[in-house]
């Protein structure tokens, strides 16, 4: 590409710079039986039951019609609107449509990005009904506008046709509420709590009111309903608490809590933090919990405690945080816990669903949880005991933090498959489309502390990569059981992390762009900023692919294939299309089809690929972003792939309200 194809693009959309900002946002034993008559509903065998397609987000669909020979016929089937656009121009324009609707007896069921709940008919689309929480007109919560999904329960010990909330859909809030409602109506379960909410405990006065709130979908197992939180980040060490709740599906009732960081030196994690310890908040399962109803365990991603980017206050370990943790579902207790990442600096939190996969290795199928992580690396735990499948080795890190802090000495890496994006950026590597724009991002490189993955925060700037919003996010991964392949996509895209002591704020304040935050970080001697690594022309300083599509062997947990995913098309100008790999902010599913579907991309496209060789067969034109994990089902001899179309404000993708299914002619 010349000159000629940059002139007049000033600060340009070449790669809607602020849509990078998407990885900002995050872009976070004996067992015990689940109650048989209780349990997630289950709508058969080409349904979508849960938010990951099933509690253990295995985002696999035994439906076939649609195949490699078939899938460039796919053709639009039906299109729905919820009216956000025109209804709320204020609301939408902080919102992210990252919805998966679920299969539900008769109806396809899904969230808003304003938490209204929503049934269609899933053969046209038709609005069967719709529920309104009722959100203060002036909320301001602290992950935007989002709602990834809804959970669905049924009571088997009524057998009464048509008895009232007999099937249940449980939904979390942005204000911190779960609510029941019934099935077939969308009216409340007035024996749910109050009048068929229950308001979640933040632990600690709130700030404003959307400073705690719930933006992933409940968990069920037998009659209990499971939630995490979404906390504001950054803002202070006394945050809110990061406790998980465990409420009695029927009468909303406190069944069980469990709280990552220790607020008590009788807790077994207690001895990886300090002998006083801090009070610190978060430690929050923001991220979709996953769900082994046989084994009678939940399995929590936790996140970083607070403050993400300065634990001078909280030495040690910080165990439990930025975790993979096992509680049985009985009792909130901990079974075990792997972490993930050691006294988190990095905001690398534990973002993506654990995947409940039963993979084949050496010839046997093994019960594991898999995790790749926003580093990039991918853990494989056994199901029972948290230990790793494939070995995971602790290997020295950067050193040296700012004044106060003790970085963790060890971090622990998996050599097999090893990192699966990009971790190291050199000065001469920085990439540019004219020596101009090359030329300063190599400055830009050089003038950072930049000693590789885990490099501490400091006061001169570090460069973080993967950034903190991957690598892997909430997007998750996907496993075929039949190919034995888990599929994940993942971010390269280099960031900027800068911590200035507290009195330096106001000449902070004049020297960074408009726009970009700082964070308080309050009860610290420092407050941060970070952004995304960009030349003048608004193209991020690392090379591309900026975005992958991979393909992981797990019989021997080795990469099989690896593609870019998305092209330039709808953020170059003129539309020239690079596949170069676009950033993504969504998940794969995959099909008995032998197919990959994804949206993802800034580009705004569904595309289907081929599990076996990672070819794209066929792409899907959206009316807006596609930011959201699609979903199969098969509905009357049709199967129909669906996703949300709606954008996401922070990414600047085109935005949007509908829901769009496609199926073959």
């Amino acid at each position: 590409m010349g000159n000629g194809m940059i002139v007049g693009m000033s600060r340009s959309r070449w790669l809607r710079s602020a849509a990078l900002a998407v990885i900002v946002a995050g872009f976070g034993l004996g067992s015990c039986q689940a109650d048989r008559h209780a349990e997630p509903v289950d709508p058969g065998p080409a349904g979508w039951s849960s938010y990951g397609g099933d509690p253990g987000g295995n985002r696999y669909s035994p439906a076939a019609q649609i195949d490699a020979e078939n899938v460039g016929t796919l053709r639009e089937a039906w299109r729905y609107s919820t009216g956000d656009m025109e209804r709320r121009p204020k609301g939408i324009a902080n919102s992210g449509f990252e919805a998966t609707p679920i299969l539900v007896d008769d109806s396809l069921v899904f969230c808003s990005p304003f938490n209204e709940v929503i049934a269609l008919d899933p053969a046209t689309g038709k609005q069967k009904w719709r529920f309104d929480p009722g959100l203060r007109p002036d909320l301001q919560p602290a992950s935007a506008f989002v709602c990834r999904g809804v959970s669905a329960w049924h009571d088997r010990r009524d057998r009464s046709p048509g008895a009232v909330c007999r099937t249940r859909i449980l939904t979390g809030t942005l204000d911190g509420r779960v609510i029941a409602l019934d099935a077939r109506t969308g009216k409340p379960c007035r024996d749910f709590g109050n009048g068929g909410e229950v308001r979640v405990d933040p632990g600690r006065p709130l700030e404003w009111q959307g400073e705690f709130g719930i933006n992933s979908a409940p968990a069920i197992i037998g009659d209990t309903v499971i939630v995490g939180t979404a906390i504001s980040d950054n803002r202070r060490v006394q945050a809110p608490l990061g406790t998980v709740r465990a409420y009695d599906v029927r009468t909303g009732a406190e069944r069980w809590t469990y709280d990552p960081v220790p607020q008590s030196t009788s807790d077994p994690a207690a001895g990886s933090w300090p002998e006083k310890l801090p009070g610190a908040g978060h430690g929050n399962v923001w991220s979709t919990i996953s769900v082994d109803a046989a084994r009678g365990l939940v399995f929590l991603p936790t996140s970083s405690p607070a403050v993400d980017f300065y634990g001078g206050d909280r030495e040690g370990d910080n165990r439990d945080t930025s975790s993979i943790v096992a509680v049985r579902a009985d009792t909130g207790k901990m079974l075990w816990s792997f972490q993930t990442v050691r006294h988190n600096l990095w905001d690398y939190d534990v973002a993506g669903q654990p995947g409940l996969y039963s993979i084949k290795v050496d010839g046997k199928l093994r019960d594991v949880v898999v995790s790749v992580t926003k580093t990039g690396i991918m853990f494989v735990l056994d199901r029972d005991t948290g230990e790793p499948v494939f070995p995971v080795v602790d290997r020295p890190v950067p050193q040296a933090g700012v004044p106060g802090e003790k970085p963790a000495a060890t971090q622990p890496f998996a050599p097999k498959p090893g990192f699966l994006g990009r971790t190291a950026l050199k000065p001469e590597d920085a990439f540019g489309l004219t020596p101009y724009d090359r030329a300063i991002c190599r400055k830009k490189v050089a003038s950072h502390r930049n000693e590789g993955i885990f490099t501490p925060p400091s006061l001169q700037g570090s460069l973080q990569l993967p950034f903190s919003g991957g690598g892997a996010n909430w997007g998750s991964t996907a496993y075929h059981p039949d190919e034995n392949v888990v599929i994940v996509n993942i971010n390269n895209l280099a960031g900027s992390l800068t911590l200035r002591r507290r009195e330096d704020r106001k000449q902070l304040e004049a020297e960074i762009p408009p726009g970009q935050e700082i964070y308080d970080m309050a009860g610290t001697p420092y407050v941060a900023t970070r952004s995304l690594l960009m030349s003048p022309w608004g193209i991020p300083c690392s090379p591309p692919p900026w975005g992958e599509l991979i393909a992981i062997d797990m019989a021997t947990a080795t990469v099989k294939w690896r593609r870019n995913l998305g092209s330039t098309k709808d953020i170059a100008p003129l539309g020239i299309a690079r596949d170069w790999g676009v950033p993504n902010l969504g998940g794969p599913i995959v099909s008995a089809g032998g197919l990959v579907f994804i949206a993802a991309t800034v580009d705004d496209y569904l595309r289907a690929f081929d599990i076996r060789t990672g070819q794209e067969l066929w792409k899907g034109r959206l009316p807006a972003g596609g930011q959201a994990t699609p979903m199969t089902y098969s509905w009357r001899g049709r199967q129909y792939v669906v996703v949300a179309a709606g954008g996401n404000a922070r990414s600047r993708t085109r935005l949007g309200d509908e829901i769009i299914a496609f199926a073959l002619p």
